[in-house]
């Protein structure tokens, strides 16, 4: 029993990680020694896993799949987020610049220490750079951060946030800022337990990361650098989404009303601007900005001990 409650507090603090945009589920996952676990008890859902559960041979099913440690784990992601997503509802509400502010340290910090990993540059490590940062910069002009409750969108929404939540060097939540559901699924969704939101979003999950578990240990021992550096574009290229100081703008109907959905305005996108003086609010933001920065260095610091 304490094996799995130690257990259960990494898998708080991985979900921790992947409710704040900027930090990766998977940096939590390795600093903490359960990565490689975590993505073979992952695997182990296949066909023969199907064949003893069906079975009713329950034991060799949870030996097979390491039920027991997989699920410590999940219960621990789900306190977190059900947890920390009421806290950042009322941050988003009362202080949205400062929490903007450390999710951009957040992010500005990863950008080096991700991209570091790097073994050696070459061309086809600098064109994956190039390629994912004009995908991050197509995606932040043509629609930064606006929400989209489209059924199939929302499946797209849990593949690519979960294969992001268990990868190493990148947020899952960080991935629905970029798409514009951060507030949608991991705020209001969550808070309200908006089954209509979170089952498509779960169906997507479930499916991601059966699928990508599978792939990931093939795709880092193949392409590994050039996986790295195409997230790393990734990051760079849409950490402008992520400025503190920015406008709101909401979506109108045709006669350029604010549209409401559930009593609250729909918000289309955010419009990046400077901050109008160097008042108190502004120091305390660029506070907040370093302190993101340091919460990724001590973090990646702590990873690099485990390493060695």
């Amino acid at each position: 029993m304490k094996n799995y409650m130690i257990l259960f507090v990494k898998g708080i603090g991985m979900g921790v990680a992947n409710v704040i945009p900027g930090v990766s589920g998977g940096t939590i996952a390795l600093i903490t020694g359960i990565f490689e676990r975590l993505v073979n008890s992952i695997k182990s859902f296949d066909l023969k896993a199907v064949k003893l559960f069906f079975g009713f041979k329950f034991k060799l099913f949870a030996d097979y799949t390491d039920f027991k440690f997989l699920i410590s784990i999940l219960l621990g992601i789900f306190v977190a987020i059900i947890s920390l997503a009421r806290l950042f509802d009322y941050l988003f509400i009362h202080y949205p610049v400062y929490i903007w502010s450390f999710f951009f340290g957040l992010v500005l910090a990863s950008v080096y220490f991700v991209g570091k990993t790097v073994e050696k540059w070459n061309l086809s490590v600098i064109l994956t750079f190039l390629l994912g940062t004009a995908i991050a910069v197509a995606v932040s002009i043509m629609n930064p951060s606006a929400e989209n409750d489209n059924f199939f969108f929302l499946i797209l929404c849990g593949v690519v946030a979960i294969c992001s939540m268990i990868l190493p060097g990148l947020s899952g939540s960080f991935v629905l800022v970029l798409m514009g559901n951060y507030k949608l699924v991991m705020i209001d969704a969550v808070n309200n337990l908006d089954l209509v939101i979170l089952a498509p979003v779960a169906l997507g999950a479930v499916v991601g990361i059966i699928a990508f578990s599978h792939l990931l240990s093939w795709v880092f021992k193949s392409y590994r650098n050039e996986t790295i550096s195409l997230l790393t574009g990734f990051i760079i290229g849409s950490i402008s989404i992520l400025w503190p100081w920015k406008n709101t703008v909401y979506m109108v109907n045709d006669l350029g009303e604010i549209i409401l959905k559930k009593g609250q305005p729909i918000i289309q996108k955010y419009e990046q601007v400077l901050p109008q003086s160097f008042n108190t609010e502004f120091w305390i933001a660029l506070f907040f900005i370093f302190l993101g920065i340091g919460s990724i260095w001590i973090i990646e610091s702590l990873a690099k001990k485990t390493n060695d």
